[in-house]
């Protein structure tokens, strides 16, 4: 028993091994290098010599090629990115499925992700700044909801910076609103931000507006309190977020929550609003 697991794992690490630097795929994209490598997926930097671009391609693993399911996701996937449409998501350009393998060939991103500004960077965000960053990201998060998608995995690696523009990336757990699929392996905090609802995408943004606030944060006590009591924030930004991480009653739309901030914006200008003095 244990002889054939270390055979099927040495299998599928040889079957799965990502193109080397230099390996033209399709006559077309030759691979610069390895960008990530996923569970379904292996994603590259490439050189589009027709083009004279790079391009990101995203490879569906071989092993997962040969199951009903792998080619299933990889599909839905295509189709989905290519109903997209919007200047601040990447662009598909083709899907490809030759004997070489299953290939996306997507618009390569250029900036810095949220992860790499916060964690490498060390840059620090103040609240008026996470507010703007964060109203930036609904506008494009609105335009993918009214399309008919949710994207359900916006975290900060997924997030982009490309001077001052927001662009969202790596749609590969999105779904059309409607589709459905089986969570009840995951932990609860993840059920909820799988749904197939805007609550999900909305709870995701919680965490990362958190991520932002929590950018120039500095412990003055050794014991870990809630955000609610570590963050110095105004009682509003408290009652938005609060909402955004609740799964009972989070906000309904995106245009729920932008109406919020902005009313807490123009109270906070005003020194008065719905939430009283600021």
């Amino acid at each position: 028993m244990m002889k054939n697991r270390m055979f099927k794992h040495l299998h599928r690490w040889l079957v799965d091994r990502p193109f080397k630097k230099g390996k033209v795929i399709c006559g077309r994209y030759e691979i610069i290098d390895v960008l990530g490598m996923g569970s379904y997926g292996i994603t590259y930097v490439a050189n589009d010599i027709v083009q004279q671009k790079e391009v990101v391609v995203k490879q569906l693993r071989k092993t997962k090629q040969r199951t009903s399911q792998g080619l299933k996701s990889y599909h839905y996937e295509a189709k989905l990115l290519s109903q997209l449409n919007h200047p601040q998501i990447p662009s598909l350009y083709e899907a490809i499925e030759t004997d070489e393998g299953c290939f996306l060939v997507m618009e390569l991103i250029q900036g810095k992700t949220f992860e790499g500004l916060i964690f490498e960077e060390k840059c620090v965000y103040t609240e008026e700044q996470a507010l703007d960053i964060l109203l930036n990201i609904l506008d494009v998060v609105s335009a993918i909801h009214e399309q008919g998608i949710i994207h359900r995995d916006l975290r900060i690696p997924n997030i982009i910076d490309v001077n001052g523009t927001i662009y969202v990336i790596d749609f590969g757990l999105a779904r059309f609103l409607g589709d459905h699929e089986e969570t009840s392996t995951l932990i609860e905090e993840q059920q909820f931000m799988r749904q197939t609802s805007a609550a999900s995408d909305i709870y995701a943004l919680g965490h990362f507006l958190l991520f932002l606030l929590y950018s120039g944060y500095e412990p003055t006590e050794k014991q870990e309190r809630s955000w609610e009591q570590e963050l110095s924030l105004s009682t509003p930004i408290k009652i938005i977020i609060q909402k955004m991480l609740r799964a009972d009653e989070s906000y309904e739309s995106i245009k729920s929550l932008q109406k919020d901030i902005y009313d807490y914006i123009n109270s906070k200008n005003s020194g008065r609003g719905k939430y009283g003095a600021i």
